[in-house]
Protein backbone atom coordinates (compact mmCIF):
# COMPACT_ATOMS: atom_id res chain seq x y z
CA UNK A 1 0.00 0.00 0.00
CA UNK A 2 1.18 3.44 -1.17
CA UNK A 3 1.25 5.93 1.70
CA UNK A 4 0.78 9.70 1.20
CA UNK A 5 4.27 10.42 1.94
CA UNK A 6 7.59 8.84 3.22
CA UNK A 7 8.35 11.15 6.14
CA UNK A 8 6.01 12.87 8.57
CA UNK A 9 8.37 15.32 11.13
CA UNK A 10 6.45 15.85 14.14
CA UNK A 11 7.68 19.33 15.44
CA UNK A 12 9.67 21.92 13.54
CA UNK A 13 12.59 22.79 15.90
CA UNK A 14 15.54 22.80 14.71
CA UNK A 15 16.03 18.62 14.81
CA UNK A 16 13.11 18.01 13.13
CA UNK A 17 13.82 20.49 10.57
CA UNK A 18 17.26 19.34 9.32
CA UNK A 19 15.71 15.97 9.36
CA UNK A 20 13.16 17.02 7.06
CA UNK A 21 15.18 18.97 4.75
CA UNK A 22 17.76 16.12 4.59
CA UNK A 23 15.77 13.31 3.86
CA UNK A 24 13.34 15.70 1.21
CA UNK A 25 16.70 15.87 -0.76
CA UNK A 26 17.39 11.84 -0.89
CA UNK A 27 13.74 12.26 -2.97
CA UNK A 28 11.59 11.84 -0.36
CA UNK A 29 8.06 12.91 -0.12
CA UNK A 30 8.12 14.87 3.42
CA UNK A 31 5.47 16.76 5.45
CA UNK A 32 5.77 18.64 8.92
CA UNK A 33 3.65 19.42 11.55
CA UNK A 34 4.07 22.61 14.33
CA UNK A 35 1.30 23.57 16.12
CA UNK A 36 3.28 26.79 17.09
CA UNK A 37 6.13 28.47 15.96
CA UNK A 38 8.94 27.36 13.64
CA UNK A 39 12.47 27.18 14.78
CA UNK A 40 11.29 25.43 17.96
CA UNK A 41 12.86 25.82 21.30
CA UNK A 42 16.22 27.29 20.06
CA UNK A 43 15.77 29.76 17.93
CA UNK A 44 12.10 30.94 19.19
CA UNK A 45 12.43 30.26 23.13
CA UNK A 46 16.44 29.48 24.04
CA UNK A 47 19.28 29.75 22.88
CA UNK A 48 18.63 32.63 20.01
CA UNK A 49 16.82 35.26 21.87
CA UNK A 50 19.00 34.35 25.17
CA UNK A 51 22.03 34.62 23.80
CA UNK A 52 21.26 38.17 21.95
CA UNK A 53 20.21 39.09 25.66
CA UNK A 54 23.35 37.75 26.70
CA UNK A 55 25.19 40.44 24.20
CA UNK A 56 23.21 43.02 25.45
CA UNK A 57 23.47 42.54 29.55
CA UNK A 58 27.48 42.64 28.54
CA UNK A 59 27.81 45.86 27.90
CA UNK A 60 27.32 47.48 31.42
CA UNK A 61 30.61 45.80 32.39
CA UNK A 62 32.21 46.71 28.33
CA UNK A 63 31.46 50.36 29.87
CA UNK A 64 32.75 49.76 33.15
CA UNK A 65 36.18 48.52 31.38
CA UNK A 66 36.11 50.97 28.72
CA UNK A 67 36.16 53.89 31.60
CA UNK A 68 39.59 51.91 32.97
CA UNK A 69 41.06 52.52 29.62
CA UNK A 70 40.66 55.99 29.05
CA UNK A 71 37.17 56.60 27.66
CA UNK A 72 34.87 58.69 28.73
CA UNK A 73 31.18 59.01 28.11
CA UNK A 74 27.83 58.88 29.50
CA UNK A 75 26.91 55.11 30.65
CA UNK A 76 23.32 55.56 30.00
CA UNK A 77 20.17 53.45 30.57
CA UNK A 78 19.04 50.25 28.99
CA UNK A 79 15.66 50.50 26.54
CA UNK A 80 14.06 47.00 27.16
CA UNK A 81 11.48 48.36 24.93
CA UNK A 82 13.80 49.15 21.72
CA UNK A 83 15.82 45.53 22.33
CA UNK A 84 12.72 43.48 22.80
CA UNK A 85 11.09 44.96 19.53
CA UNK A 86 14.39 44.20 17.58
CA UNK A 87 14.26 40.97 19.38
CA UNK A 88 11.20 39.90 18.56
CA UNK A 89 11.82 41.13 14.57
CA UNK A 90 14.89 38.95 14.72
CA UNK A 91 13.33 35.76 15.52
CA UNK A 92 10.61 36.35 12.87
CA UNK A 93 13.08 36.82 10.57
CA UNK A 94 14.68 33.51 11.78
CA UNK A 95 11.39 31.81 11.51
CA UNK A 96 11.06 32.90 8.23
CA UNK A 97 14.41 31.28 7.19
CA UNK A 98 13.45 28.10 8.67
CA UNK A 99 9.90 28.24 6.20
CA UNK A 100 11.75 29.01 3.46
CA UNK A 101 14.18 26.33 4.04
CA UNK A 102 11.61 23.39 4.17
CA UNK A 103 9.97 24.93 1.29
CA UNK A 104 12.52 25.03 -1.08
CA UNK A 105 12.75 21.62 -0.30
CA UNK A 106 9.72 20.50 -1.38
CA UNK A 107 8.63 19.68 2.39
CA UNK A 108 5.02 20.45 2.93
CA UNK A 109 4.05 22.19 6.49
CA UNK A 110 1.38 21.43 8.61
CA UNK A 111 0.75 24.65 10.68
CA UNK A 112 -1.28 22.51 13.62
CA UNK A 113 -0.82 19.86 16.26
CA UNK A 114 -0.12 16.38 15.09
CA UNK A 115 -0.65 13.07 17.12
CA UNK A 116 0.64 9.97 16.15
CA UNK A 117 -2.77 7.41 15.53
CA UNK A 118 -1.17 4.29 13.98
CA UNK A 119 1.96 2.60 13.29
CA UNK A 120 2.02 4.89 9.81
CA UNK A 121 -0.32 7.44 10.39
CA UNK A 122 -0.38 10.68 11.95
CA UNK A 123 -3.69 12.58 12.39
CA UNK A 124 -3.72 16.11 12.48
CA UNK A 125 -5.72 18.69 14.63
CA UNK A 126 -8.53 18.93 11.58
CA UNK A 127 -8.85 15.64 11.53
CA UNK A 128 -7.09 15.09 8.02
CA UNK A 129 -5.25 11.51 8.35
CA UNK A 130 -1.90 11.28 6.79
CA UNK A 131 -0.21 7.57 6.20
CA UNK A 132 3.46 8.16 6.46
CA UNK A 133 6.16 5.31 5.72
CA UNK A 134 8.33 6.32 8.45
CA UNK A 135 6.86 8.84 11.74
CA UNK A 136 9.57 11.12 13.67
CA UNK A 137 8.97 12.55 16.73
CA UNK A 138 10.95 16.27 17.46
CA UNK A 139 8.89 17.36 19.66
CA UNK A 140 11.55 18.80 21.88
CA UNK A 141 10.58 19.81 25.62
CA UNK A 142 9.38 22.60 28.07
CA UNK A 143 10.18 24.05 31.53
CA UNK A 144 8.77 22.63 33.98
CA UNK A 145 6.58 24.60 36.54
CA UNK A 146 6.33 22.90 39.72
CA UNK A 147 3.26 21.37 41.30
CA UNK A 148 3.47 24.34 44.12
CA UNK A 149 0.04 26.62 45.14
CA UNK A 150 0.82 29.80 43.83
CA UNK A 151 3.04 28.48 41.16
CA UNK A 152 1.01 29.94 38.48
CA UNK A 153 2.47 33.86 39.69
CA UNK A 154 5.97 32.75 38.71
CA UNK A 155 7.44 33.01 35.07
CA UNK A 156 9.42 29.80 33.69
CA UNK A 157 12.14 30.52 30.67
CA UNK A 158 9.95 30.95 27.84
CA UNK A 159 8.24 33.74 29.60
CA UNK A 160 11.11 35.76 29.83
CA UNK A 161 11.54 36.92 26.30
CA UNK A 162 7.93 38.25 26.51
CA UNK A 163 7.87 40.25 29.48
CA UNK A 164 6.16 44.07 29.02
CA UNK A 165 8.76 45.51 30.94
CA UNK A 166 11.83 44.77 32.72
CA UNK A 167 11.73 44.16 36.17
CA UNK A 168 13.13 45.82 39.25
CA UNK A 169 13.85 42.84 41.34
CA UNK A 170 13.45 38.99 40.66
CA UNK A 171 13.87 35.73 42.91
CA UNK A 172 15.28 32.76 40.78
CA UNK A 173 14.66 29.28 41.68
CA UNK A 174 16.91 26.74 40.16
CA UNK A 175 20.31 26.16 40.36
CA UNK A 176 20.94 25.04 36.57
CA UNK A 177 22.85 26.55 33.68
CA UNK A 178 19.44 28.22 32.77
CA UNK A 179 18.71 29.27 36.20
CA UNK A 180 22.46 31.01 36.44
CA UNK A 181 22.62 32.09 32.97
CA UNK A 182 19.42 34.27 33.28
CA UNK A 183 20.54 35.44 36.47
CA UNK A 184 23.52 36.82 35.09
CA UNK A 185 21.78 38.17 31.97
CA UNK A 186 19.31 40.50 34.45
CA UNK A 187 21.56 41.23 36.55
CA UNK A 188 23.34 42.89 33.88
CA UNK A 189 20.91 44.81 32.54
CA UNK A 190 20.01 46.33 36.19
CA UNK A 191 17.83 44.14 37.47
CA UNK A 192 18.24 43.18 41.39
CA UNK A 193 18.90 39.40 41.58
CA UNK A 194 18.32 36.99 44.27
CA UNK A 195 18.70 33.17 43.52
CA UNK A 196 17.56 30.44 45.82
CA UNK A 197 18.83 26.98 44.95
CA UNK A 198 18.04 24.03 47.27
CA UNK A 199 21.89 21.94 45.91
CA UNK A 200 24.65 22.53 48.06
CA UNK A 201 26.15 24.40 44.69
CA UNK A 202 24.62 26.03 41.50
CA UNK A 203 25.47 24.05 38.17
CA UNK A 204 25.41 20.50 39.60
CA UNK A 205 26.87 18.04 37.25
CA UNK A 206 29.72 20.17 36.35
CA UNK A 207 33.18 20.37 37.52
CA UNK A 208 33.34 21.46 41.19
CA UNK A 209 36.29 23.91 40.84
CA UNK A 210 34.67 25.72 37.71
CA UNK A 211 31.44 26.12 39.48
CA UNK A 212 32.63 27.44 42.57
CA UNK A 213 34.43 30.01 40.34
CA UNK A 214 31.61 31.11 38.40
CA UNK A 215 29.29 31.11 42.13
CA UNK A 216 32.22 33.34 43.34
CA UNK A 217 32.19 36.10 40.37
CA UNK A 218 28.31 35.99 40.09
CA UNK A 219 28.21 37.00 43.87
CA UNK A 220 31.24 39.58 42.61
CA UNK A 221 28.89 41.10 40.02
CA UNK A 222 25.95 41.49 42.70
CA UNK A 223 23.73 38.66 42.27
CA UNK A 224 22.48 37.32 45.83
CA UNK A 225 22.39 33.16 45.94
CA UNK A 226 21.37 31.44 48.77
CA UNK A 227 22.62 27.29 48.23
CA UNK A 228 20.69 25.06 50.26
CA UNK A 229 17.65 26.79 49.77
CA UNK A 230 14.46 26.48 48.34
CA UNK A 231 10.87 28.40 48.81
CA UNK A 232 8.63 27.20 51.30
CA UNK A 233 5.66 29.64 50.07
CA UNK A 234 4.65 32.31 47.55
CA UNK A 235 1.72 33.95 47.58
CA UNK A 236 0.54 37.48 45.43
CA UNK A 237 1.41 40.74 47.20
CA UNK A 238 -0.41 43.34 45.09
CA UNK A 239 1.34 43.24 41.67
CA UNK A 240 4.77 41.64 43.64
CA UNK A 241 5.15 37.94 44.58
CA UNK A 242 5.61 37.38 48.05
CA UNK A 243 8.02 34.68 48.92
CA UNK A 244 9.03 32.52 52.19
CA UNK A 245 11.88 30.39 52.24
CA UNK A 246 13.59 27.55 53.94
CA UNK A 247 15.89 29.91 55.38
CA UNK A 248 13.48 32.15 56.93
CA UNK A 249 13.71 34.67 54.71
CA UNK A 250 10.69 36.01 53.78
CA UNK A 251 10.81 38.78 50.86
CA UNK A 252 8.28 40.19 48.39
CA UNK A 253 10.06 40.25 44.43
CA UNK A 254 8.31 42.19 41.35
CA UNK A 255 9.01 38.95 39.74
CA UNK A 256 9.93 35.57 40.06
CA UNK A 257 11.34 32.68 37.96
CA UNK A 258 10.94 29.05 38.01
CA UNK A 259 14.14 27.04 36.20
CA UNK A 260 13.67 23.84 37.97
CA UNK A 261 14.04 21.76 35.55
CA UNK A 262 12.65 20.48 31.68
CA UNK A 263 10.61 17.74 30.71
CA UNK A 264 9.81 15.96 27.29
CA UNK A 265 7.28 17.12 24.99
CA UNK A 266 5.90 13.42 24.67
CA UNK A 267 2.58 13.38 25.99
CA UNK A 268 -0.45 13.73 24.20
CA UNK A 269 0.82 12.65 20.95
CA UNK A 270 -0.89 8.95 21.28
CA UNK A 271 2.60 6.60 21.57
CA UNK A 272 1.68 4.74 24.06
CA UNK A 273 -1.51 4.04 22.78
CA UNK A 274 0.27 2.02 19.50
CA UNK A 275 3.00 0.34 21.76
CA UNK A 276 5.97 3.45 21.33
CA UNK A 277 7.93 3.30 24.97
CA UNK A 278 8.17 6.07 27.51
CA UNK A 279 10.81 6.08 30.81
CA UNK A 280 9.95 7.21 34.04
CA UNK A 281 10.36 11.07 33.27
CA UNK A 282 8.52 10.76 29.79
CA UNK A 283 11.02 10.47 27.36
CA UNK A 284 10.78 8.10 24.49
CA UNK A 285 13.15 5.25 24.54
CA UNK A 286 14.65 4.47 21.43
CA UNK A 287 17.84 3.03 20.29
CA UNK A 288 21.45 3.90 18.94
CA UNK A 289 19.62 4.85 15.69
CA UNK A 290 17.18 6.64 17.37
CA UNK A 291 14.44 3.91 16.71
CA UNK A 292 11.07 3.09 18.85
CA UNK A 293 10.08 -0.06 20.42
CA UNK A 294 7.65 0.57 16.99
CA UNK A 295 10.38 0.15 14.22
CA UNK A 296 8.22 2.58 11.52
CA UNK A 297 8.49 5.38 14.24
CA UNK A 298 11.59 7.50 15.37
CA UNK A 299 12.26 9.82 17.77
CA UNK A 300 15.48 12.89 18.36
CA UNK A 301 16.45 15.55 20.14
CA UNK A 302 14.87 16.74 23.26
CA UNK A 303 12.12 14.80 23.63
CA UNK A 304 14.14 11.48 24.07
CA UNK A 305 16.27 13.22 27.02
CA UNK A 306 19.43 12.13 25.69
CA UNK A 307 21.37 15.39 25.10
CA UNK A 308 19.60 18.33 25.15
CA UNK A 309 21.23 20.46 23.03
CA UNK A 310 21.14 21.93 19.67
CA UNK A 311 23.45 20.95 17.39
CA UNK A 312 23.14 17.11 19.35
CA UNK A 313 19.42 16.87 17.85
CA UNK A 314 20.18 18.53 14.06
CA UNK A 315 23.21 15.64 14.24
CA UNK A 316 20.72 13.24 14.88
CA UNK A 317 18.43 14.52 12.51
CA UNK A 318 20.78 13.92 9.89
CA UNK A 319 22.06 10.70 11.60
CA UNK A 320 18.04 9.56 11.05
CA UNK A 321 18.19 10.31 7.46
CA UNK A 322 21.62 8.43 6.72
CA UNK A 323 19.59 5.35 8.16
CA UNK A 324 16.19 5.48 7.15
CA UNK A 325 16.54 7.12 3.59
CA UNK A 326 20.32 6.81 2.65
CA UNK A 327 20.57 3.06 3.75
CA UNK A 328 23.42 3.74 5.68
CA UNK A 329 23.02 3.10 9.26
CA UNK A 330 24.41 5.74 11.62
CA UNK A 331 24.06 5.81 14.77
CA UNK A 332 24.94 9.59 16.02
CA UNK A 333 27.51 10.39 18.33
CA UNK A 334 27.05 11.41 21.78
CA UNK A 335 30.75 11.00 23.13
CA UNK A 336 32.65 14.34 24.01
CA UNK A 337 30.42 16.56 22.79
CA UNK A 338 31.56 20.26 24.00
CA UNK A 339 29.61 22.62 25.87
CA UNK A 340 29.19 25.93 26.93
CA UNK A 341 27.55 27.90 30.01
CA UNK A 342 27.03 31.55 28.80
CA UNK A 343 27.26 32.90 32.40
CA UNK A 344 28.99 35.65 33.05
CA UNK A 345 32.38 34.79 33.03
CA UNK A 346 31.36 31.97 30.65
CA UNK A 347 32.06 28.59 31.20
CA UNK A 348 32.87 26.10 28.66
CA UNK A 349 33.38 22.16 29.13
CA UNK A 350 34.31 19.40 27.55
CA UNK A 351 34.52 15.80 28.73
CA UNK A 352 34.95 14.13 32.34
CA UNK A 353 35.04 16.58 35.29
CA UNK A 354 37.68 16.10 37.82
CA UNK A 355 35.41 14.28 39.69
CA UNK A 356 33.88 11.82 37.36
CA UNK A 357 36.76 11.07 36.09
CA UNK A 358 38.68 10.25 39.23
CA UNK A 359 36.24 8.23 39.76
CA UNK A 360 36.77 6.20 36.47
CA UNK A 361 40.94 5.93 37.00
CA UNK A 362 44.00 7.72 37.99
CA UNK A 363 44.57 10.95 36.80
CA UNK A 364 46.71 13.92 36.74
CA UNK A 365 44.80 17.80 37.08
CA UNK A 366 47.16 20.52 35.40
CA UNK A 367 44.85 23.98 36.51
CA UNK A 368 45.48 27.76 36.76
CA UNK A 369 43.65 30.45 37.96
CA UNK A 370 44.20 34.30 37.35
CA UNK A 371 42.93 37.74 36.45
CA UNK A 372 43.31 38.22 32.75
CA UNK A 373 45.65 40.85 31.36
CA UNK A 374 42.12 43.10 30.26
CA UNK A 375 40.59 42.73 33.74
CA UNK A 376 43.37 43.00 35.44
CA UNK A 377 44.35 46.47 34.28
CA UNK A 378 40.98 47.67 34.82
CA UNK A 379 41.42 46.48 38.30
CA UNK A 380 38.51 44.46 37.90
CA UNK A 381 38.31 41.30 40.19
CA UNK A 382 37.36 38.51 37.31
CA UNK A 383 39.52 35.37 37.20
CA UNK A 384 40.04 32.87 34.53
CA UNK A 385 40.17 28.83 34.98
CA UNK A 386 41.76 26.96 32.32
CA UNK A 387 41.79 23.03 33.30
CA UNK A 388 42.87 19.83 31.73
CA UNK A 389 42.42 16.16 33.01
CA UNK A 390 44.61 14.07 32.07
CA UNK A 391 44.53 10.12 32.62
CA UNK A 392 47.97 8.74 33.70
CA UNK A 393 47.97 5.25 31.93
CA UNK A 394 47.42 6.70 28.01
CA UNK A 395 47.86 10.58 28.89
CA UNK A 396 44.65 11.72 26.73
CA UNK A 397 42.93 14.62 27.98
CA UNK A 398 39.63 13.21 29.80
CA UNK A 399 38.34 16.80 29.81
CA UNK A 400 38.60 20.47 29.58
CA UNK A 401 37.18 23.08 31.56
CA UNK A 402 37.12 26.90 31.15
CA UNK A 403 35.59 29.86 32.90
CA UNK A 404 36.66 33.16 31.05
CA UNK A 405 35.33 35.58 28.70
CA UNK A 406 34.74 33.63 25.37
CA UNK A 407 34.85 30.33 26.72
CA UNK A 408 31.82 28.99 24.52
CA UNK A 409 34.23 29.87 21.48
CA UNK A 410 37.59 28.68 23.03
CA UNK A 411 35.47 25.24 23.82
CA UNK A 412 34.63 24.46 19.99
CA UNK A 413 38.40 24.59 19.47
CA UNK A 414 39.87 22.46 22.31
CA UNK A 415 36.84 19.93 21.73
CA UNK A 416 38.24 19.18 18.13
CA UNK A 417 41.42 18.43 20.02
CA UNK A 418 39.77 16.62 22.59
CA UNK A 419 37.47 14.43 20.23
CA UNK A 420 40.67 13.57 18.29
CA UNK A 421 42.23 11.76 21.47
CA UNK A 422 45.28 13.75 21.68
CA UNK A 423 47.32 13.55 24.50
CA UNK A 424 48.69 16.02 27.11
CA UNK A 425 51.83 16.00 25.12
CA UNK A 426 50.42 16.93 22.49
CA UNK A 427 48.82 20.23 23.76
CA UNK A 428 52.89 20.53 25.33
CA UNK A 429 54.49 20.54 21.60
CA UNK A 430 51.94 23.61 20.89
CA UNK A 431 53.46 26.86 20.67
CA UNK A 432 51.59 29.26 22.41
CA UNK A 433 49.91 32.19 21.09
CA UNK A 434 50.83 35.27 23.24
CA UNK A 435 49.39 37.68 25.32
CA UNK A 436 46.32 35.78 25.12
CA UNK A 437 44.26 34.05 27.91
CA UNK A 438 44.18 30.22 26.23
CA UNK A 439 47.84 29.71 25.93
CA UNK A 440 47.87 29.10 29.28
CA UNK A 441 46.02 25.57 27.85
CA UNK A 442 49.61 24.71 26.39
CA UNK A 443 51.96 26.28 28.99
CA UNK A 444 50.96 24.04 32.23
CA UNK A 445 53.41 21.55 32.53
CA UNK A 446 53.64 20.81 35.89
CA UNK A 447 50.31 18.95 37.65
CA UNK A 448 48.83 20.40 40.26
CA UNK A 449 47.11 17.46 41.74
CA UNK A 450 47.03 13.77 41.13
CA UNK A 451 43.79 11.99 41.99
Amino acid sequence: MAHDVDLFVIGGGSGGVRAARTSAATGARVALAEDSRMGGTCVIRGCVPKKLMVFASEFHEQTALASAYGWSFDHGTFDWQAFRTKLHGELIRLEGVYREVLTKNDVTIHDQRARVSGANEVTLADGTVVSAGHVLVATGGHPVRPDFENADLGMVSDDIFLMETLPASIVIIGGGYIACEFACILNGLGVEVTQYYRGAQILRGFDDEARGLIADMMRAQGIDIHCGTNIVEMSADGSNVRVKATNGLERSFERLLFATGRSPNSHGLGLEDIGVKLNRRGAIEVDAYSQTAVPSIYAIGDVTDRIQLTPVAIREGMAFTETVFKDNPTAPDHVLVPSAVFTQPEMGTVGLSEEAAADQEEIEVYATSFRPMKSAFADRSSRVLMKLIVSKATRKILGCHIVSEGAGELIQMVGIAVKAGLTKEDFDRTVAVHPTMSEELVTMHNPVRTA
